[in-house]
């Protein structure tokens, strides 16, 4: 039987933004000299790392939800979701455990393309809150993190489905944050005028996480 999970294993030649087709968007961090934030180590593999486990999803009743400080609240079906205009993303992956996956290869829905979905934001808009299908699961970020132009709600990695216990059929990915900020098996996004706090964020983590100063905890 074909496990995924196993075609995941990278060589030991980390991948560059040199060697991906014209198009793709490149993450700023995978041009630095040293890749890897303070503090991580490279791994080979993906580990699978969850609050709670992996929730059941039935792909028939699955919707994207956003709500808030936009011009428009907007949902999509799966099927609907699938049709939207894609962009792939060569970028690191930073885990606040420590580990650090080089050279990830992400095909989704940008999020600056979901926002201009609904109009637009609204001009206090500030934070977001995104909501998992995880038994309730939250994550906050600055606006400006979601939008970067490497952030996206993906639903494929490195070529290949986004399987169930990486976040699949689609999680957010904000590679400039460490991991817990991109939002397994993603929900919906709330758009918010003041920051609110997440799951792992009222339970000691840091409300922004930038890994390359180490916001592991706190403020």
């Amino acid at each position: 039987m074909f496990d995924l999970e196993e075609s995941k294993l990278q060589q030991e030649a980390i991948p560059t933004p040199e060697q991906q087709e014209p198009g793709v968007i490149i993450s700023p961090d995978t041009r630095r000299k040293n890749r890897l934030p303070p503090g991580q180590s490279r791994t080979k593999k993906w580990p699978v790392l969850d609050a709670s486990g992996a929730p059941s999803i039935d792909l028939s009743k699955w919707q994207f939800r956003m709500t808030g400080f936009i011009q428009q609240e907007k949902s999509f079906s799966w099927e609907e979701f699938c049709k939207l205009p894609r962009v792939k993303v060569f970028a690191d992956f930073h885990c606040v455990t420590r580990w650090s996956r080089l050279g990830n290869l992400w095909e989704g829905v940008s999020t600056r393309t979901l926002v201009e979905q609904a109009g637009g934001l609204k001009p206090n808009c500030r934070f977001v809150l995104v909501y998992g299908y995880d038994y309730g699961w939250t994550t906050n970020l600055p606006i400006g993190d979601f939008l970067a132009e490497d952030a996206l709600v993906a639903i494929r990695h490195d070529g290949e489905p986004l399987s169930l216990a990486h976040g699949g059929p689609a999680r957010l990915i904000v590679p400039q944050l460490y991991a817990w900020k991109s939002a397994k098996w993603i929900a919906g996004v709330e758009f918010l005028e003041k920051d609110r706090a997440g799951f792992w964020e009222r339970n000691g983590y840091h409300m922004h996480g930038d890994p390359w100063k180490e916001e592991r905890f706190g403020y």
